[in-house]
């Protein structure tokens, strides 16, 4: 039965072959039309075979599949498929027919990140480097491999240790070579070079293929593009889907512009517009519009909804994390005490599904307030693609030498240290930590062990996400200054890890409370969304203040985050409100102020 579609929509998947841009806004039914607009090329007589989709992750490809499928039923049984996949999957199919052509055999490995940082770390050890370490390099290589950076950059760097990049790569190619192995850049890579050096093959290819489809344009990096411009310049016929408003990527090399010039380099394309919101009441889309439409840089666009006007979006301000984290626990465990009625059903939506909700943050660290304040009210909560604040590794390292500490016979601890730190830090460490209990507060103490162990320069060295170890670790400063003792501070965590242990991590599978960054929420909904730390300095994060195109950036962070709410919406702040927040009228929100005073809670609604 083949799905309905508004104008818009029908548009779109009917639209004629040539370069097509769908523009669509957030909860606009953009798998839905890339969907219909692959069962219409099949329909009117294109082999399913000819058909490649290219998506950013496997789980959208299975979804994109699975819903081809069910609009053709026999196609299930058909011998040849569209192909359906992320791009990866299709440089590393491209790869296994044509590797002889740079030196490998079709069973080749595929490096993951940790295989190649160990490869680079053996390299380094004939380096004289001094400060960066192998993940410094890895993140070099990429971007000299994606042409972010070129040979004749380094030469004006002014880092010293890239004068040591151009013999790191090319020994770092060779043992690729050596091991018959490609590393995940080269899966797109590879497959750009062999293209422009074997127009044969490319010709092969483009017939294999000739229409071609991309989910979540945006996010498209120059190397991704390269490889859509070679596939599809011949024939243009390539229909692409995103929204610019969600652009949220390009620190790790979405190229913004390629979007916006899609009219440009595909001369004569249709572009339709999806702005109908199924997701979102409307006094939500208002808000969320209010604050895009800040930005100078976009594809203007008016998102409209036939939802409800629904509740207005909730303001409120508390004193600081802690009471911010305790304020959203309390309110999910009020909302779930709420008898249910069958017209507004508390727990469950018309059709019996449970409630979600999130909670939306811009940095990792900011987690373990929410994570606190949840287990002291035994609310079961699951940390959606990430690890839970006191299973980091580096929080686990840290915590790990406080225990020492306090309890020199603590053998456990003292076999983490020496796992986990250099001989010469382990041994420092074991000798001195003891004597430091009692003269240090708890937070003094964290700050001995960071400096003398060097530890944040030896995540620089090991981790491409160094900054957000080290947010961590600032966060369990902040933490520990709360603390008058030490033991007062390992007695608290200690109780934070086993109350979780035994409640949480029963219940986490199947609670309904999500905790994750916003970048993690793209493309996720959920039924009530509280955005946490809605302050200046953390959404927009302080690093972007240097930069109009960083803040555009962080806008659309905001503009994200908010329309992953379906029913009801809260945007939490303390201290500093973020600039984004007075960019709402008014008419949609509802201020509150929770802060205490004499130990007593004090509730304000304007």
């Amino acid at each position: 039965m083949p799905l309905e579609l508004n104008p818009q929509q029908k548009k779109a998947a009917e639209a004629p072959d040539g370069p097509l841009l769908i523009v669509a806004g957030a909860g606009t039914g953009k798998t839905r039309t890339l969907t219909s607009r692959i069962v219409h090329l099949i329909r009117k007589g294109i082999r399913p075979e000819q058909i490649c989709a290219l998506t950013f992750t496997n789980k959208a490809a299975r979804q994109m599949g699975e819903r081809v499928e069910q609009q053709l039923p026999g196609l299930g049984a058909a011998l040849k498929r569209p192909f359906i996949g992320t791009f990866h999957s299709l440089g590393a199919r491209i790869l296994r027919a044509e590797a002889k052509r740079v030196g490998r055999t079709g069973s080749f490995v595929i490096f993951d990140d940790h295989d190649s940082l160990q490869l680079v770390k053996k390299i380094l050890k004939n380096y004289p480097v001094k400060e960066e370490g192998p993940s410094f390099f890895l993140r070099r290589i990429g971007l000299l491999k994606n042409g972010a950076l070129t040979l004749a950059d380094l030469d004006s760097s002014p880092n010293p240790n890239d004068k040591f990049l151009p013999a790191i790569f090319e020994k770092y190619e060779a043992a690729l070579a050596e091991n018959n192995a490609f590393d995940f850049d080269d899966l797109l890579v590879q497959v750009v070079d062999i293209f422009r050096r074997y127009p044969a093959v490319l010709d092969k290819y483009r017939r294999r293929y000739p229409y071609l489809l991309v989910d979540e344009y945006q996010d498209v990096n120059n190397v991704q593009y390269e490889l859509i411009r070679q596939l599809a310049a011949a024939h243009g016929r390539l229909s692409v889907v995103g929204d610019d408003q969600q652009t949220i990527y390009s620190w790790r090399g979405s190229n913004f512009e390629i979007f916006l010039g899609f009219e440009r380099d595909w001369p004569g394309a249709t572009v339709v517009l999806l702005e109908e919101n199924y997701r979102s009441t409307s006094n939500i889309i208002a808000a969320a519009g209010a604050v895009i439409a800040h930005n100078k840089k976009q594809k203007p666009k008016q998102l409209w909804t036939r939802q409800p006007a629904g509740e207005p979006v909730r303001l409120v301000e508390t004193e600081d994390e802690e009471q911010e984290a305790r304020w959203i626990a309390g309110r999910i465990r009020a909302s779930a005490e709420q008898p249910a009625s069958p017209a507004a059903p508390s727990d469950a939506d018309g059709e019996g599904r449970a409630k979600t909700t999130a909670i939306l943050y811009r940095t990792n660290a900011q987690s373990r307030a929410i994570e606190q304040a949840l287990i002291e009210l035994g609310i079961p909560y699951l940390v959606f693609g990430g690890l839970k604040f006191y299973e980091r590794r580096e929080i686990k390292d840290i915590v790990a030498a406080l225990r020492f500490a306090s309890n020199p016979n603590d053998s456990v601890s003292l076999q983490r240290l020496q796992k986990n730190f250099l001989k010469k830090t382990f041994l420092r460490l074991k000798n001195e930590l003891p004597h430091q209990v009692g003269k240090l507060s708890a937070s003094q103490l964290i700050s001995y062990v960071l400096e003398i162990s060097g530890y944040f320069n030896e995540l620089k060295k090991d981790y491409a996400n160094f900054t957000e170890r080290i947010e961590n670790l600032n966060e369990l400063i902040y933490f520990a200054s709360n603390f008058s003792s030490l033991s007062e501070f390992l007695e608290r965590v200690s109780l934070m890890q086993s109350t979780d242990n035994i409640k949480n991590n029963k219940d986490s599978r199947k609670s309904n409370i999500n905790l994750m960054t916003v970048h993690l929420a793209k493309g996720l909904e959920f039924d009530n969304v509280f955005i946490a730390g809605c302050n200046e300095g953390v959404l927009p994060h302080q690093m972007s203040y240097f930069s109009e195109e960083e803040i555009e950036e962080e806008r659309r962070l905001m503009y994200v985050a908010m329309t992953r709410a379906r029913q009801k919406l809260y945007l939490n702040f303390y201290h500093l409100p973020s600039r984004f927040l007075s960019e709402i009228p008014a008419e949609f929100l509802e201020f509150s102020v929770s802060k205490s005073i004499d130990d007593e809670e004090r509730y304000i609604e304007y």
